[in-house]
């Protein structure tokens, strides 16, 4: 591999380049030394050039890995941890063309009028032999146009529900970013804000919560309509054209929100963004049954927003202190087993942190 060749070349450096390498580097780094030492006395210059390493290492590491053993993730993640993250804009241009050429969130994550023609036949995005007819109206509960088009949006946090954030003192700086994408309708009053906060912009729907919690909405309408209320006017976003099962419910929960005037809306993931979205992961090696929700509002953050940084993600039963961690901050209920591939997302995670696309949040968030 590249690391290898690279490698034969530096062998092959011979002596006296060394030398002249090495003093011209130590002149650098004296430098550098005399302006920048931090307050552990570790050289900035040295430090981030050592980092560029880890990243790369890690990048290249976590590439080429068949398997992955939670310590070996540990490790990794322990030694990205100690590295300054630096944004790279040049990074982040290129991995953002790269996903609008692919799914085009900004026009094609949520279903509206505009991208869903009246009368057409949609396909379901995994139950894709099956399609539904868009009528009037289904036709009518559509917005014009993405509801999020006062993108991009500058600063955007991507909640995720690990326990991770447990005690992390993460509310205050979740809650001053511009947009705040939350997952399946989690707690976030009471004890809970301040580790999560408690702004919330959009949120998604798993229709089996409406399901189990809620009855489908048969009755239990003012149940659901009180718990969430603390999401504000947020929208919920619900996958009602990916399982043909999931499309009632959703209705059910648009109709709700309609018929009690709430301040929520109710929009629906367009199949056709997250077939491709599925699609442009799996070439990088996501090949789940189905990519997690979290992992797809992060994708479509990546598109919408200037700054992604993503809390709550850590799918380990063990801190970097190995202090077990909850599967959820708010229960330890783990989700089924081969539904979805939470390392390789997370690998893919720890990359795009790695080259400065997105932040990853590890553990405790600074206090201000």
């Amino acid at each position: 591999g590249p690391s290898g060749h690279r490698q034969r070349c530096q062998n092959m450096f011979s002596l006296s380049k060394f030398v002249a390498i090495s003093s011209c580097l130590f002149f650098i780094i004296s430098f550098f030394n005399s302006t920048t030492t931090d307050k552990n006395g570790i050289n900035q210059f040295e430090q981030a050039s050592k980092c560029k390493e880890i990243q790369d290492n890690i990048l290249s590491s976590l590439i080429n890995k068949k398997r992955y053993s939670e310590d070996y993730f540990l490790y990794m993640v322990t030694k990205l941890q100690n590295c300054t993250w630096i944004k790279r804009l040049e990074e982040c241009v290129k991995f953002r063309s790269e996903l609008a050429s692919c799914c085009d969130a900004v026009h094609n994550f949520v279903a509206s009028q505009n991208n869903t023609p009246l009368g057409s036949n949609m396909s379901y995005e995994v139950d894709n032999k099956k399609t539904i007819r868009i009528t009037e109206d289904i036709f009518r509960m559509l917005p014009m146009s993405s509801p999020l088009s006062a993108y991009p949006f500058k600063n955007c946090a991507v909640v995720g529900n690990g326990g991770i954030l447990k005690n992390s003192s993460c509310g205050a700086e979740i809650d001053r970013s511009d947009f705040v994408f939350r997952c399946n309708l989690p707690p976030t009053t009471g004890n809970f804000s301040k580790d999560v906060g408690n702004k919330t912009n959009l949120v998604t729907v798993n229709p089996s919560i409406i399901a189990q919690k809620y009855n489908k909405l048969k009755e239990k309408k003012t149940k659901f309509l009180e718990n969430i209320a603390v999401y504000g006017d947020a929208f919920l976003l619900l996958p009602a054209f990916s399982f043909r099962s999931n499309t009632a419910t959703s209705f059910k929960v648009y109709q709700t929100l309609k018929e009690f005037k709430a301040t929520q809306r109710a929009i629906f993931f367009h199949p056709t963004y997250l077939k491709s979205l599925a699609q442009f992961w799996r070439t990088k090696g996501v090949k789940a049954y189905r990519l997690s929700s979290g992992f797809m509002i992060m994708s479509a953050a990546l598109e919408l927003c200037e700054n992604v940084k993503v809390y709550g993600f850590w799918p380990f039963s063990k801190s970097t202190e190995k202090m077990p961690i909850s599967h959820h901050y708010y229960d330890n209920q783990l989700p089924k087993p081969g539904f979805h591939a939470m390392p390789k997302e997370y690998n893919q995670i720890l990359q795009l942190h790695g080259k400065g696309i997105l932040k990853l949040q590890f553990g405790k968030c600074e206090s201000e």
